[in-house]
């Protein structure tokens, strides 16, 4: 009988974890030896992406501060959601706004929800039809709401509210500028507790280092400007859940908390 070699045996398990993973291709047409320093192909999408005009390096800290004083200033000027959406509309303060995004996309949901959704920014889907979450992304996000019974219950936003370049993650000085509006819509609708989706909308508002899989499923507090802290949890964003549903199962999981939470 013949037994394989340790070697082996921690090859054979590591491509058993691949193909549980969902992993079907290499992603590159030929074999690459990392131990050889050599100059890699460029992919032609990371080609693509560099052409496209984003935003270099961060805003001066003079900037920075006058657009998080004048979102401020605008977002305590609104007395309900319906003037808030009109009070983001209205700010000028972002520079993703001058990037070509088409129109100010800062959520949509219940006037007395209490569960504040927040995902990371809209896609060039939502900005095309001017719609905030209507993606195919948005759209599961909607399907697990209602899964869980808490779509009534439920308003959602993005750290920021016009779509970056490219689809690119918005940069931290982007979301610190958006901060004050979804601070006031808090302050508006008093939320039992935050569901953030995915690690871009984590680190906008945890202003945490710590990866997804540490965050995932676990309560942390977050603690509004001249508020109490709220109760938040981190799920996998749904657009990761279209490329890999077998996450599907973990994302459930934390809905059946939050929902547990949420209960009076």
């Amino acid at each position: 009988m013949n037994t394989l070699s340790p070697d082996m045996l921690a090859y054979e398990s590591l491509l058993a974890f691949w193909r549980d993973a969902g992993v079907d291709a290499c992603y590159l047409e030929e074999p690459f030896d990392h131990t050889k320093i050599q100059a890699l192909p460029t992919p032609a999408a990371v080609q693509k992406l560099a052409a496209v005009p984003v935003s270099r390096g961060p805003l001066s800290n003079t900037n920075a501060a006058t657009g998080t004083a004048d979102a401020r200033q605008l977002a305590m000027a609104a007395q309900d959601m319906d003037a808030l959406v009109a009070a983001v509309a209205a700010f000028d303060g972002c520079g993703l706004k001058k990037m070509g995004a088409r129109s100010a996309l800062f959520g949509r949901g219940a006037s007395n929800a209490d569960l504040l959704v927040i995902g990371d920014a809209p896609n060039d889907v939502d900005d095309a039809r001017g719609a905030a979450f209507s993606s195919p992304a948005g759209q599961l996000m909607d399907r697990i709401l209602a899964a869980a019974q808490l779509t009534d219950r439920a308003y959602l936003t993005q750290t920021v509210f016009w779509q970056p370049p490219g689809n690119r993650p918005p940069t931290p000085e982007e979301q610190a500028v958006c901060l004050p509006f979804i601070e006031r819509a808090v302050q508006l609708l008093q939320p039992k507790a935050v569901l953030l989706v995915g690690s871009v909308a984590a680190r906008g508002i945890l202003a945490s280092e710590e990866s997804l899989l540490k965050l995932q499923g676990r309560w942390k507090e977050w603690t509004p400007e001249g508020q109490p802290p709220l109760p938040v949890m981190t799920t996998f964003h749904p657009g990761f859940l279209l490329q890999q549903p077998q996450a599907k199962g973990l994302v459930w999981r934390d809905m059946l908390t939050l929902k547990t939470r949420l209960e009076p």
